[in-house]
């Protein structure tokens, strides 16, 4: 799938389910679970052990088409060049690298950095950041993601960390393109209830529906 074909999935589906499972069999279970409930795409994070081997495990189970598997946590291009090389479609940072951003422009994978700053997404624009992560979100809140609107109108947004089925609405509705969920989202996997996080992103979509229909 090209660059902008998994754009346009995580945009339009809306919801990205960050993943930080104990093992490879946990991560498969939590992607079945969101595939069952409406989600596009699930983040393996590399805070993950072995969370390269566990990316290519489930980019060999699913095509694109059923979900979409990306790499989150990625620190530096060396992380990101291994994580693309094991089958990740889509690069997701804690905070803003400008060699991981030349690294996925040279691949042609979207990188979607964490920026707490207009400098910051400024400077992630200039490098061909096509969606820029909010991170924390719960630090800096809905309100951050109006004021960027005002002089950056260009900027595409996606919150993560404290994001969660309530105020997902929210967040849409103040201009973002896209959140991403973790443990409000997945939490069942700890303790093995997989129809809670079916159940959840089945919630998670249908908010944002009703975010954007309003």
């Amino acid at each position: 799938m090209k660059k902008e074909e998994i754009l346009k999935k995580i945009k339009e589906n809306g919801l990205v389910a960050v993943v930080r499972a104990e093992h490879a069999d946990e991560a498969k279970k939590i992607t079945e679970a969101c595939i069952a409930g409406g989600c596009a795409s699930v983040e393996i994070t590399f805070t993950v052990p072995g969370a390269h081997r566990i990316i290519e495990e489930l980019a060999k189970t699913y095509k694109p088409e059923e979900i979409l598997i990306g790499a989150g946590t990625v620190l530096d291009a060396p992380t990101a060049r291994i994580a693309i090389l094991s089958g990740a479609q889509y690069i997701v940072s804690s905070s803003f690298d400008r060699e991981t951003a030349m690294l996925c422009n040279l691949y042609k994978i979207p990188y979607m950095p964490g920026c707490m700053t207009l400098k910051e997404i400024s400077e992630a624009l200039k490098y061909g950041v096509d969606i820029v992560k909010i991170f924390p979100g719960n630090v800096l809140k809905v309100d951050f993601v109006k004021a960027v609107k005002g002089p950056m109108p260009q900027a595409e947004m996606m919150p993560s960390g404290g994001v969660d089925v309530d105020n997902v609405e929210t967040w849409i509705k103040a201009g973002c393109v896209a959140v991403g969920a973790g443990g409000s989202l997945t939490a069942g996997a700890k303790t093995g209830d997989y129809g809670a996080i079916t159940d959840l992103a089945r919630r998670f979509s249908a908010n944002i529906r009703a975010a954007r229909q309003s």
